[in-house]
């Protein structure tokens, strides 16, 4: 998950959990954070990039890069070019919806700003892409 907000990164954990939704949950905070997990472009960071997760949940008002930037990136490097990304936003923009698909999102969904309608939302997110959907097969050769 890439979320700089706090409170909506603690929404979506707590509906994720409340979804019974195990799978272990990275969080950057920022979109040079989240290539750096994502790419190992910091190694610093030490973050094992073999490991590419199963969905990212990606915000697109991002600190340091957008969002739409990342997805990009995400895109253009072969070890994370069919890698599932959904931009979870609070943004309505037509822009924003046009921008995420034409980078290769897999999907686009705005956070409602109820409780019970945000936590419905993630509970059917994380049921589609971490049970319902079939992922793509490893890229031979990425690390």
């Amino acid at each position: 998950m890439v979320e700089d907000n706090p409170d909506d990164e603690a929404l979506t954990l707590r509906a994720l959990r409340q979804s019974n939704i195990t799978n272990r949950i990275v969080v950057a905070h920022d979109g040079v954070e989240a290539l750096a997990h994502l790419l190992g472009s910091v190694p610093e960071v030490g973050c094992d990039t073999r490991l590419i997760p199963a969905v990212v949940l990606l915000d697109l008002k991002l600190p340091k890069l957008g969002g739409l930037e990342v997805l990009s990136r995400l895109r253009a490097d072969e070890r994370t070019r069919l890698l599932p990304v959904v931009v979870l936003t609070s943004s309505s923009e037509e822009r924003d919806v046009i921008g995420s698909y034409s980078n290769g999102a897999n999907s686009y969904i705005r956070k409602p700003v109820d409780f019970a309608q945000f936590a419905d939302a993630i509970r059917q997110l994380g049921l589609y892409w971490l049970v319902v959907n079939e992922p793509p097969p490893p890229i031979k050769g990425a690390p």
